[in-house]
């Protein structure tokens, strides 16, 4: 399986023909590796309702015609700005298809759509051709990533270093611990001046401390599983 690393917290997975997209703010996105309308879709996985996680959802998912996979109330406005194949777990809830499947999990966060529509933030964890990504969204440290990291073998887990608005780097690093995946590749950092980061420190004190690896990707590089 391919990971790109799309800038800001949007990422593409791609395995066998199948394309996933995960949090596709493009538009608006400084870091952002392609617009809008050059990225393909089967599949928008969306982990909470703020801009620049929504982003370009409903205008990709017209133009795919992808599934979106999101959280019940974010779901419902979703389907009200006219997606039409839209599914709405709570968390917890797992939507299966032919390719695998998606999982919420439980984020510490806030969440209120541009359009007023207020949500329940989560993380995400895919399963695609045989490897499980864990997609934290936007969360600060809680104890309970720990719980999840031992429920599932995570592979590979996307985890936001830049503070400010999530964990910082120092905290995330206790997060890569607690979740014990194979690979962790950060995210949400340097796409604003609030949430600039060292990710090179990040990825020298989890290196240090934990058995995982570390790959730091700019907008648009991608990493083979």
């Amino acid at each position: 399986m391919e990971i790109r690393f799309l800038g800001h917290s949007a990422f593409e997975l791609t395995h066998d023909g199948v394309t996933v997209l995960i949090d596709p703010f493009l538009t608006g996105n400084p870091k952002a590796a392609a617009s809008a309308d050059q990225v393909a879709a089967d599949a928008i996985l969306v982990t909470h309702g703020h801009g620049d996680h929504l982003g370009d959802t409903v205008a990709i998912a017209k133009r795919t015609g992808a599934s979106v996979v999101a959280i019940v109330e974010l779901a419902q406005e979703l389907a009200g700005d006219g997606v039409e194949d839209v599914r709405d777990p709570n968390l917890g809830g797992t939507v299966t298809f032919d390719w695998g499947s998606a999982k919420l999990v439980p984020a510490w966060h806030t969440s209120t759509t541009p359009g007023g529509t207020v949500n329940t933030p989560a993380g995400v964890i895919v399963a695609l051709g045989g490897t499980l990504v864990y997609h934290l969204g936007d969360t600060a440290l809680f104890g309970d990533l720990e719980l999840i990291g031992r429920s599932h073998a995570i592979d590979v887990a996307l985890i936001p270093i830049g503070g400010h608005y999530t964990m910082d780097r120092h905290d995330a690093v206790e997060a890569a611990r607690m979740i014990g995946a194979r690979v962790v590749i950060p995210c949400h950092f340097d796409t604003f001046p609030p949430i600039e980061t060292d990710a090179q420190a990040f990825a020298a004190d989890v290196e240090n401390s934990t058995a995982s690896e570390v790959i730091v990707l700019a907008p648009g590089e991608r990493h083979t599983v």
